[in-house]
């Protein structure tokens, strides 16, 4: 679950304080032309995530703290594309462009979108991120 929000530290402290949730040490990042600071919450899965960056770019108003997705691993990340899209849910920004496997897909029905990652990427995400981490389910595409 994922938040874009204008001030990372803030976010990580009130949620902290909120919710008793701890994190991992937040990285910066970039993707194409945008900069960018992530933070994963160290209990999981399931994960809390928080990006701070410009607005505009992958993760469009950043301007205001705001929901803006639900992340999913994939089995085939080109597959799941075709079937969201099928569905009716466009995507909205694909890092494959930008050598990242993922795919954000805008559902109107929750005002954010569905993030897919190629299966793929678990190992490095658990070794940043989770490092004791087991191995998590991911959408098998193709399969009912």
């Amino acid at each position: 679950m994922c938040f874009t929000v204008p001030d990372l530290q803030a976010a990580m402290r009130d949620l902290a304080s909120a919710a008793a949730i701890t994190w991992r040490e937040p990285a910066q990042g970039q993707i194409g032309e945008w900069d960018y600071h992530i933070v994963f919450s160290a209990d999981g899965p399931a994960f809390i995530e928080l990006i701070q960056a410009p607005a505009g770019g992958p993760w469009g108003d950043t301007t205001r703290p705001r929901f803006h997705h639900l992340g999913y691993w994939t089995s085939d990340l080109a597959a799941g594309t075709t079937r969201l899209t099928g569905s009716g849910f466009p995507e909205t920004f694909s890092g494959c462009p930008y050598g990242r496997s993922f795919a954000y897909h805008h559902l109107d029905s929750i005002g954010a979108h569905i993030e897919l990652v190629d299966l793929s990427r678990q190992p490095s995400f658990l070794e940043t991120w989770q490092p004791d981490g087991t191995p998590m389910p991911a959408i098998i595409e193709g399969s009912k």
